[in-house]
């Protein structure tokens, strides 16, 4: 269960803090965003469904989409090429958590969307895996990688600011 409001920052439960810091190497006092980890855990699994939007199957822009509202409270748009015009672009040194990650899959651009977490790690709905936690680095994927950076609040619907 999320506890707090979208865009509050709420501790992590300790399970959840130890979970997600041997995942991703980091010591456990980094998972500060209890409300991101309870989320990820909640759809962790899930299975990958093109158009999908609930937990019978998501595709990856509907998760990032769902992540962004009920995590932090910004409303973005549906699909991945629309996702892709909304951020502020980074160096990849320069990703900070919740961040979008974009690749290339198919020779098409922008075709995958992630949200960054901590450490090169990012969270998406994989086509074949479903909803899960990669490295950025991963040699199967980060040849695809494409473009990141923040999103740009102004001219959004949010609630909080990000």
């Amino acid at each position: 269960m999320l506890r707090g409001q979208p865009g509050e920052v709420v501790k992590a439960d300790r399970s959840i803090a130890e979970k997600y810091s041997e995942l991703m190497g980091v010591d456990k006092n980094e998972i500060q965003n209890g409300r991101l980890y309870a989320f990820i855990d909640q759809w962790m699994g899930t299975p990958y469904k093109f158009g999908g939007i609930d937990k019978n199957g998501v595709d990856c822009s509907a998760l990032t989409q769902l992540l962004e509202q009920q995590v932090y409270g910004i409303v973005i748009p549906r699909t991945t090429s629309q996702q892709v015009t909304i951020i502020k672009r980074k160096y990849e040194e320069e990703l900070t958590e919740g961040d979008l990650v974009f690749f290339d899959y198919d020779g098409k651009k922008f075709s995958h969307v992630g949200v960054y977490l901590l450490n090169g790690y990012y969270v998406h709905a994989s086509s074949t895996k479903g909803v899960m936690i990669t490295q950025l680095h991963d040699p199967f994927t980060y040849k695809y990688f494409s473009r990141c950076g923040s999103i740009i609040v102004d001219g959004l619907n949010s609630s909080t600011g990000k």
